[in-house]
């Protein structure tokens, strides 16, 4: 794996190694461990479905890095779904899921800080919608990792389940191995509460809250041939992006607190765009716009112009998301002299995740 250099300012140059590992080989429980859980495996399915996030940006890129989550941000949850069915067994691990080096991983850390010494037998689905911008690891990894939790007797409690997830944030390499990723807790606490959330540092949420009830949420990807994964978006992060933070970090932390929420607890829907839609040109945002291209911002601004409400990109992109009153038709109207379409329509999910439970007869340890 690359060896890259991180730059942060005029003093702060460091190497970083992408170190690749087999899952379980590197497990942070955070302390975890410590403490001594009443397990109590139940029988039966735990089935867990929880909401994809748009992540709609890193507060300060600063403070996070591959092995080190944190950074805060904003997000929120809509109502497209990755689903986890867990089921204790007596021994072993049964994963039916095609990424499942990043859950065999998130097992051993979790097994190891409840002190589980049994089996489970995991299937997921994901939206399907990979490296677009939709948190597909995110999304999957909370709904797996509640679903675990909950089916030993939920020991832990949501924070501490979205904090195991955040220090333990991975992504499968080709060759079947696996390497930390980028992770800010936005993904994890927008699937577990709806609405929008806002973090700050050490994934902690700030703040969260209902988003555009009744509104309609229309998600555009643009044509870009730009990777948004791997080392290309790791020279992005942890680069270009981090100057930038450094200097608008203060004013994006300004406009979350100061007009941000209050638009939130107002319902305002134009107010909240045109927060986002100045925070698209702020620090890391615009690095990452301007990694796809000028072109991105172009397709904003047009859409901008239309008169739409609220349009965002999400995360390193090229996923766009529009929040609007107005109807599917109005859009694809909008959309066509552009040469976009819609790729999914949908709403705010601002229930958060559900969980249920499945009797299937078969026994737990």
């Amino acid at each position: 794996m690359p060896v890259m250099m991180i730059r942060g300012g005029d003093l702060d140059l460091v190497e970083y190694e992408f170190r690749t590992f087999l899952p379980g080989e590197i497990t942070k429980t955070l302390g975890l461990e410590k403490n001594t859980y009443r397990l109590r495996p139940k029988k039966g399915k735990v089935v867990v479905k929880a909401p994809a996030r748009i992540h709609l940006s890193v507060l300060d890129m600063n403070r996070f890095a591959p092995d080190h989550a944190g950074g805060g941000g904003i997000g929120f949850a809509i109502q497209c779904y990755c689903t986890a069915e867990v089921e204790c067994t007596r021994q072993g691990l049964f994963i039916d899921y095609d990424r499942s080096a990043i859950i065999e991983n998130f097992v051993a850390v979790f097994n190891k800080a409840v002190g589980y010494t049994g089996g489970f037998k995991i299937k997921a689905t994901d939206h399907e919608r990979k490296h677009v911008g939709l948190g597909s690891t995110s999304t999957v990894m909370i709904a797996a990792a509640t679903a675990l939790n909950e089916a030993v007797g939920s020991p832990l409690t949501n924070a501490e389940l979205r904090a195991l997830i955040g220090h333990n944030y991975v992504e499968e390499t080709a060759e079947g191995t696996i390497a930390f990723g980028f992770e800010t807790g936005v993904g994890p606490a927008a699937s577990t509460h709806g609405g929008m959330a806002v973090m700050g540092d050490e994934l902690v949420l700030v703040y969260h809250h209902p988003f555009a009830e009744g509104k309609n949420v229309f998600i555009v990807v643009p044509p870009t041939d730009i990777s948004s994964a791997g080392t290309k978006e790791f020279d992005l992060l942890m680069n270009r992006a981090r100057t930038l933070d450094y200097r608008d970090r203060e004013l994006k932390a300004y406009l979350f607190m100061m007009d941000f929420i209050p638009a939130l607890e107002h319902n305002d829907l134009k107010k909240i765009g045109d927060v986002v839609w100045e925070i698209e040109f702020r620090g890391s945002k615009r690095a990452e716009v301007e990694h796809h291209s000028y072109r991105i911002y172009q397709y904003m601004s047009m859409l901008r112009e239309a008169g739409l409400e609220f349009v965002g990109m999400s995360s390193v992109g090229p996923s766009i998301a529009i929040v609007t009153a107005r109807t599917k038709k109005e859009i694809q109207k909008v959309l066509s002299p552009l040469g976009l379409k819609i790729a999914i329509a949908t709403k705010v999910d601002n229930n958060g995740m559900t969980v249920t439970l499945r009797k299937t007869g078969l026994g737990a340890p």
